[in-house]
């Protein structure tokens, strides 16, 4: 079943049962809880010494390379939460890994911020003939990976060098918010790197937390977080709260047959449907890891607040996540466009 929305191209879809557990006591939550190739060794850059010796702050590691572009740690323990992003990502589209209407046999695929690089070895088995480029400020991609698949440690906001003869089937990017600070300028370089008639899709969640029975009411941890992280995103010129928006981005950008869906991401295994409850539990314990990921450097970097006060707003923060009253959610966008042929 295809998961695209073929409706109307000037809305995206945004329909499914979100509602709430009528007795969430009955289930128990005790147990809220890779990628391995034999091919050949890559790691196509001209890595200097300099680019390992990330920024160590308040117990974590920040990227060596354009030093300060991004305020997210690339430590392992920030490695193991993008990787089970990638796996809720998956759990979201029925297991695949994107929804826009490709051609049987692309040729070349582009991984912008590739992260941990998993996205991209997947799709490099999936298309065991194409050509995979994965692109990212950190080095902490495996080194065993297909032999269709190149890592390059680059900055997605700088010129992209790409040839003439090395234009993209498909453009593929994943949860970049906060890592960008001109979008049309990013959309502008994707289009220019298609092959006419290729595609583009940008997979992102927002960063703002809803509750459709008043649950923010009862959050003060959550709604600090997201207000304040939002705030220090502004000051930082890389806005978070940014996944509504990438739709008219790639409209503006001369994108045709724009589309994609919309799904409410409970936190929480709150949700009545069985299988937005697996979802739910699982997204919980990446919220929960992302609380550290989303506020050391944000509170203390950028808007100055002392480790006491951020460590106090963090644990008010998980404990909100795991109480089973709060019916809390986010938005999660998937959206594709065509360069016109």
């Amino acid at each position: 079943m295809s998961l695209a929305n073929n409706g109307d191209e000037s809305t995206l879809e945004e329909h499914q049962d979100v509602s709430i557990e009528e007795n969430p006591a009955a289930h128990s939550d005790d147990n809220d809880s890779a990628f391995s190739d034999d091919a050949q060794t890559v790691l196509s850059t001209s890595l200097r010494s300099s680019i390992f010796n990330h920024r160590y702050e308040n117990g974590r590691t920040y990227h060596a390379f354009r030093d300060g572009q991004y305020p997210i740690p690339n430590d392992e323990e920030e490695q193991d939460r993008l990787d089970l992003l990638h796996h809720l990502f998956k759990m979201i589209l029925e297991g695949e890994l994107y929804i826009a209407p490709l051609p049987a046999q692309p040729q070349r695929i582009l991984d912008v911020g590739t992260g941990t690089g998993i996205w991209a070895c997947e799709i490099a088995d999936k298309f065991p003939e194409a050509s995979v480029t994965g692109t990212d400020l950190s080095p902490i991609q495996p080194l065993w990976v297909p032999p269709n698949v190149q890592f390059y440690i680059d900055d997605a906001e700088s010129d992209w060098l790409f040839g003439d003869g090395e234009k993209f089937d498909f453009i593929h990017g994943r949860a970049l918010c906060g890592g960008i600070a001109d979008w049309p300028k990013f959309y502008a370089q994707a289009y220019k790197n298609l092959k006419p008639g290729a595609w583009m899709e940008m997979q992102d969640h927002e960063c703002w937390i809803n509750s459709d029975d008043g649950g923010m009411d009862y959050a003060p941890g959550c709604s600090e977080w997201i207000r304040e992280v939002d705030r220090a995103s502004l000051m930082f010129g890389k806005r978070l709260n940014i996944a509504h928006q990438h739709r008219q981005w790639m409209i503006d950008a001369g994108f045709t047959n724009v589309n994609g869906i919309i799904r409410k991401i409970p936190i929480g295994p709150w949700a009545k449907d069985k299988k937005l409850k697996e979802i739910g539990r699982l997204f919980r314990v990446q919220m929960i890891q992302s609380v550290p990921s989303f506020m050391l450097a944000y509170y203390t970097r950028i808007l100055g607040y002392s480790m006491e006060r951020t460590h106090v707003t963090m644990a008010l923060v998980k404990k909100e996540f795991s109480d089973r009253t709060l019916h809390l959610y986010l938005r999660w966008h998937f959206v594709y466009g065509q360069k016109p042929a």
